[in-house]
């Protein structure tokens, strides 16, 4: 038990330490999953639709207040 404590508690050197980084940044980016083309192109147009449709709703609620500003204030 006194062994296991004393081996997770060895400080490895600068060095060793930004190579055991490295590795796990390697060995993570291997797992990771590129979407197809065609997933690509659906993820694009959702979030340009999205856009356009949060654009128009702002675009009317900013017209809206300005018209009720200026026939309050007129």
């Amino acid at each position: 038990m006194a062994k296991a404590a004393e081996a997770s508690e060895v400080r490895l050197g600068p060095i060793a330490r930004l190579v055991r980084f490295i590795r796990q940044v390697i060995s993570e980016l291997k797992k990771v999953v590129r979407p197809t083309r065609q997933e690509l192109m659906t993820y694009s147009m959702v979030v340009v639709v999205f856009v356009l449709i949060v654009m128009a709703f702002i675009f009317g609620v900013d017209y809206l207040i300005g018209k009720g500003v200026m026939w309050v204030f007129g």
